[in-house]
C-alpha cells in the first residue's frame, strides 16, 4: 500500500492504492476514511495517471476516469458501486433508483453509497434524494454541490427556454 496527495478545488485529496491500482480516494474529514496508518507510505510519484485525470476533471476537460481501480467491500456494496459507475457525467439518480436497480432498500443503498472508497472516480456525488434534494455525502454537502455544479452542462448545451 502507498498513498499520494492531490491538490484540488475541494481540498487536498488522498489517493491510496496497492501497486498501480487505486483502492481509495478520500477527502479531508471524509466520514468513512480508514485510519491513515493503513494507507502505507506517502509516495509523491504514485498514481500519476489518476492524478493527471483528476486534474483534467477539475479543469472541465474529462468526464470519465480510465485508471486501474478496485473497490473492496461486501458483495452488496460492490453491486451498488457498480451501479454508481453507470450514472453518466452531468446526470443524477436517486437512492430509490439505485435500490430498484440492485434490489435493496434505499436506506441500505444510501449506506453503501456512503462507504464508496473511490469518491469522484466512482461518482457517488451523483446520487440525490427524492426530487433532486441534496442529501448526505461522505465529503460534505458543499463538496457534493461543487461536483454537481462542475458537471452541469453549459447553458448552450442545456437547450433554450422559450
Amino acid at each position: 500500500m502507498k498513498h499520494t496527495l492531490v491538490d484540488s478545488p475541494i481540498g487536498e485529496l488522498t489517493l491510496v492504492g496497492d501497486g498501480d491500482v487505486v483502492t481509495g480516494l478520500y477527502f479531508p474529514h471524509h466520514w468513512t476514511r480508514p485510519d491513515r496508518t493503513t494507507f502505507g507510505p506517502r509516495d509523491d510519484a504514485a498514481f500519476p495517471e489518476a492524478v493527471r485525470q483528476l486534474k483534467e476533471y477539475f479543469a472541465g476537460q474529462r468526464r470519465e476516469f480510465d485508471v486501474p481501480m478496485r473497490a473492496d467491500g461486501p458483495a452488496s456494496d460492490r453491486a451498488v458501486w457498480t451501479e454508481l459507475a453507470t450514472i453518466p457525467y452531468g446526470a443524477t439518480a436517486t437512492y430509490g433508483d439505485l435500490a430498484n436497480a440492485v434490489g435493496g432498500l434505499p436506506q441500505e443503498v444510501g449506506a453503501a453509497v456512503g462507504r464508496n472508497p473511490l469518491s469522484i472516480l466512482v461518482a457517488c456525488h451523483r446520487v440525490v434524494g427524492k426530487n433532486g434534494k441534496l442529501t448526505g455525502y461522505a465529503g460534505g454537502l458543499k463538496r457534493k454541490q461543487f461536483l454537481l455544479e462542475l458537471e452541469r452542462p453549459p447553458a448552450s448545451e442545456r437547450g433554450q427556454l422559450w
